[in-house]
């Protein structure tokens, strides 16, 4: 039983809650996040909202576009290909709960979301010490570390999907599906809208490149290595490549008006709008969000992801006949010839479609944030 914090409002729970949102690391985390707050303010617009992140990390970018407050801290997770880079490990982690306990002795905080990544360990740890009720956010269908270790204290666990009690206490358990951008989930971009932001033409079938919000190398380095076939084959390719293969990416379109290039795709809504069909990593957020837009996939997981569950979240689609998926070792030679396969197969991309629209959920972050709301 978690004790009751006897600093916190008691009558908190519409009006006067201060919710503190720690985690991310990814778009996966952060998205979700960002959607979850969204909706709570929407729904109790006199709630304050804190955001807690690493420093250096992606949230610290894309919280405050998002309109929101965010504070760093000084932490890093562990790093598996260079076991040197960790022997600073436990001096920041001592440091980053000195700077938890100062932004709570700031904020005050009635709640905390926790939506995995490391930095949201220390916060939600922290919170737990002082009886502040605090509710995680899994979405992937293996548990991150940070969130296992929190479960047992947590006040409620919402997960994308059934069969979490391996990895937390049933009783605590609420599956709600995975909080998409209310961007996404509730767009009304049409496909020439789409077109046009692109600067595209809308008499050609588009493909869409998502290799997650950090890029993915695999990816990227097929469509590199095939660019020029898009133009044989009358598509043009919207192209999301991360930071580190962008000025790569940027030289090989040059000359190419039906390939556009970014590190970064900040309104992703009109992305979803232009494609016929996307490639993407099967990370959690990535399925729940092409799921929700009703698009025609190609999947191409990760395969060092826990528990290769980038690879299980795409095979449930596989075997429902929404989408493809191929191996990362195996892009190089499949993914540009698999993509122009499927975009001229008019029968097979309508198929997807329909298919792939029953695995949606639009409405997670409602689900969540009226629950977090009654409950403190």
């Amino acid at each position: 039983m978690i004790e009751q914090n006897k600093n916190s409002n008691k009558s908190a729970g519409t009006e006067r809650a201060k919710i503190i949102i720690a985690g991310g690391g990814t778009g996966g985390h952060i998205f979700p996040a960002i959607a979850i707050a969204n909706t709570i303010k929407k729904l109790a617009p006199a709630t304050e909202i804190l955001f807690v992140g690493a420093k250096g990390k992606m949230e610290m970018e894309k919280v405050p576009l998002a309109g929101y407050k965010i504070d760093g801290l000084d932490i890093a997770g562990f790093n598996r290909s260079s076991l040197i880079k960790n022997i600073a490990l436990p001096y920041k982690l001592v440091k980053s709960f000195f700077q938890v306990m100062q932004i709570f002795k700031t904020f005050k905080p009635t709640a905390v979301i926790g939506v995995g990544g490391y930095s949201s360990f220390p916060v939600l740890r922290f919170a737990q010490s002082k009886g502040i009720k605090t509710f995680i956010h899994e979405a992937n269908s293996f548990a991150g570390k940070s969130n296992m270790l929190l479960a047992k204290n947590a006040t409620k666990i919402y997960v994308a999907t059934d069969g979490m009690d391996k990895f937390f206490p049933v009783a605590k358990i609420l599956v709600t599906g995975n909080p998409v951008r209310e961007a996404i989930s509730k767009s009304i971009i049409t496909k020439q809208e789409g077109i046009r932001f692109f600067n595209l033409d809308p008499n050609k079938k588009t493909i869409l490149s998502i290799g997650g919000s950090l890029g993915a190398k695999s990816i990227n380095e097929a469509l590199a290595a095939h660019l020029n076939e898009f133009e044989k084959n009358n598509l043009q390719l919207i192209w999301q490549t991360g930071k580190p293969f962008v000025a790569t990416a940027k030289q090989l379109a040059v000359g190419k008006p039906t390939i556009w290039v970014n590190d970064f795709i900040m309104k992703m809504e009109y992305a979803y709008a232009a494609a016929d069909a996307v490639i993407s990593r099967s990370g959690a957020m990535s399925v729940s969000e092409i799921c929700v837009q009703k698009k025609a996939a190609l999947f191409v997981p990760y395969p060092f992801a826990a528990e290769d569950h980038q690879t299980a979240n795409a095979q449930k689609l596989v075997n429902r006949n929404a989408a493809m998926m191929i191996k990362d070792s195996e892009a190089l030679d499949k993914l540009v010839p698999s993509i122009i396969a499927l975009a001229k197969n008019e029968q097979k991309l309508q198929a997807f479609k329909t298919n792939i629209s029953s695995f949606a959920i639009s409405n997670a972050d409602d689900v969540i944030a009226k629950d977090i709301l009654s409950t403190i």
